[in-house]
């Protein structure tokens, strides 16, 4: 999966094969969350049926002050697979990614996936300079490696924050905001729209949305007129076809995508996405249909 992700031409083929497949609008840029920290120099693998492991996880002020900067040189794969990308998509845009500095710091504390994130969770509260060394650590990776897929040619960026959902509000906007924020600082000035996406995130949309941001993801747990409604209709929302239905019937598949559409028509504008990523066993052919019917109902 790092090897994939760090040779600019299988990155830039993996990326442009579901276009090609499906006909979808746009690409978004094949890469994984922990990328910016292998880039770095952090040791870092992704482990088969586990997910990113650390060498040694990062749990103290000196951990911290030890992590090595990530370089604009290190970041010359990512700038040669997204131009190789742009230069094969031509008018099709491609949208950049980037995982959020909480769910970096969250890696990075536990050293591993983790169901509840107490250890991430607990620093935040017991060690709070440390906790905000850290976030303000991956806060700059994270916006250094987006900065390099805008620079090299893409359309938009996401900034992806799988954990977000282990938090409250409170927490939320006291201890991983701020470093939401610090991230996009990066790539503010680019004039690309920027979307912010979380996983069981219904609760902090509105803060999500405040860090500044262009467009909002919703997962598939709320209807998108429900998180327009929470939103004060100020914002385009991005989703959120529910994964579980790929593999129904295609009547039931059919009238969820429907739903999802009128739900999303009244936002100010609608990213039509799933609320979360493709389960493997997937039939191809079903994305090809849903993007289909897509097309067909749009005015």
């Amino acid at each position: 999966m790092l090897d994939s992700c760090l040779d600019p031409a299988m990155a830039s083929e993996i990326t442009l094969q579901p276009v090609r497949r499906h006909d979808t609008d746009a690409a978004i840029f094949f890469s994984d969350i922990v990328i910016p920290l292998k880039l770095a120099g952090v040791d870092v693998d992704i482990v088969p049926g586990i997910g990113p492991v650390l060498g040694s996880p990062i749990r103290t002020a000196a951990d911290v002050a030890a992590l090595p900067e990530l370089t604009d040189e290190a970041l010359e794969p990512i700038r040669q697979a997204v131009a190789l990308t742009v230069a094969e998509l031509g008018s099709t845009p491609l949208i950049g990614f980037a995982g959020a500095p909480f769910t970096l710091a969250a890696y990075m504390v536990e050293g591993k996936p983790s169901r509840d994130h107490l250890g991430p969770r607990t620093m935040m509260h017991s060690d709070p300079e440390t906790w905000g060394a850290l976030t303000r650590w991956a806060a700059d990776a994270s916006g250094k490696f987006l900065r390099a897929q805008l620079e090299a040619g893409a359309s938009a960026a996401q900034l992806f924050d799988s954990w977000a959902g282990s938090l409250g509000l409170a927490d939320y906007q006291a201890h991983v905001a701020p470093a939401s924020g610090r991230a996009l600082e990066f790539v503010r000035g680019l004039g690309a729209p920027l979307i912010h996406f979380g996983t069981g995130t219904s609760e902090l949309l509105v803060a999500m949305r405040d860090v500044g941001v262009d467009v909002v993801g919703v997962d598939y747990r709320l209807p998108l007129d429900e998180a327009n409604r929470r939103l004060g209709g100020t914002v385009p929302l991005q989703g959120n076809i529910d994964p579980a239905l790929l593999t129904a019937p295609w009547e039931v598949l059919e009238a969820h995508v429907l739903d999802v559409l009128k739900a999303g028509s009244a936002a100010p504008g609608h990213v039509v996405n799933l609320g979360h990523g493709v389960p493997p066993d997937t039939d191809p052919t079903v994305l090809t249909r849903i993007v289909e019917l897509v097309h067909s109902v749009e005015p």
